[in-house]
């Protein structure tokens, strides 16, 4: 990928993993002063990393700690984008309240407009 002592802008390498969609996300989010390089807040896009470097940052409601293993030389497909970093976060906790993804399918068919509102109103009260 890149030659070893190599340095790269932090913006630039969260957009080479795929981290955020665009690089202008991911520099938004590094002088939002969300981003943290070896545990230091970082507010300057332009700040380098190099392989073995922990980054720690906020995407959803789950905080990722990456080690980065490898500086990309561009934005590949996701299993080149995957064997740029490991990811040491722990894994996100399944939620007891929340309802399953795909509710089990019980034999009744199509669901009643009645029963898709109540769908419906369910979800949103759970988005709350």
């Amino acid at each position: 990928m890149a030659e070893p002592g190599a340095k790269l802008r932090v913006d630039k390498w969260l957009w080479h993993a795929r981290f955020f969609k665009t690089r202008s996300l991911a520099a938004a989010r590094v002088q939002a002063g969300t981003v943290r390089i070896n545990g230091d807040i970082t507010q300057k896009r332009a700040s380098t990393i190099s392989p073995g470097d922990v980054l720690t940052f906020a995407q959803g409601d789950h905080i990722r700690v990456i080690q980065i293993d490898a500086l990309g030389t561009r934005r590949g497909p996701a299993p080149e984008a995957q064997a740029l970093y490991t990811d040491l976060s722990p894994p996100e906790p399944r939620s007891k309240d929340r309802p399953p993804e795909n509710p089990a399918f019980e034999g009744k068919g199509r669901p009643t407009k009645r029963d898709r509102r109540q769908l419906d109103l369910s979800k949103s009260r759970h988005l709350e």
